[in-house]
């Protein structure tokens, strides 16, 4: 949902930063693994032992990285098929790590049921990304959607955040709410995907 009204806006802001690291030398692959790298050793360092604002934090500044070499490759006239597969699997390595471990964390609490809301949310993002994957791949659409990964990510560092400020059940309410809403999501593109189908063979 934030792709659709909120794409122009931040486009303002990360173009020109990526046109800037374009011309210090970096590219769009690199910004990639660079966020992709930071961002899963913040999450296993960070999230795992505890410190959820940190993490939160730190996450939330290596995540930014993915907004960058989208802009690197707007600016280079379009990104190259590798780039977009890369991309993607360093979408899906991030989230997995974030996700993987929070729910160490909760566990390691005796926070058993948000743990369980976790490792719901990692496998529900993963089939989300998975079920649009594979629908392009045959020629079919399923954009869209309540939870894409930009809201995946908002929900989950918000209530890190504030659960490292000691505001009671933020962390676990987030989860549970996302993880409400990635199934929805998850049963939003299947249903897109069987209506694409049966409009294709009409």
């Amino acid at each position: 949902m934030l792709n659709i009204f909120a794409r122009a806006s931040v486009s303002r802001v990360t173009d020109p930063i990526g046109g800037w690291l374009l011309r210090i030398g970096l590219t769009p692959d690199a910004v990639t693994l660079i966020g992709t790298a930071g961002a899963v050793a913040a999450s296993v360092w960070l999230f795992s032992t505890g410190h959820l604002v940190a993490g939160a934090v730190a996450v939330t500044v290596f995540v930014l990285f993915d907004l960058f070499d989208g802009a690197m490759a707007r600016a280079q006239g379009g990104g190259t098929r590798f780039g977009v597969v890369l991309d993607a699997t360093c979408d899906r390595i991030a989230d997995g790590a974030l996700f993987g471990a929070i729910a160490w964390y909760l566990f390691s609490v005796g926070d058993r049921s948000a743990a369980a809301a976790a490792l719901v949310c990692l496998v529900s993002g993963q089939v989300i990304s998975y079920v649009k994957a594979r629908a392009e791949a045959t020629g079919l659409s399923a954009d869209g959607g309540f939870v894409e990964r930009a809201e995946r990510l908002i929900i989950t560092l918000v209530g890190a955040f504030l659960a490292g400020l000691g505001v009671p059940y933020a962390l676990p309410v987030a989860l549970w709410l996302l993880a409400a809403g990635s199934v929805a999501t998850v049963t939003q593109r299947l249903l897109a995907v069987r209506r694409a189908a049966k409009e294709e063979s009409a």
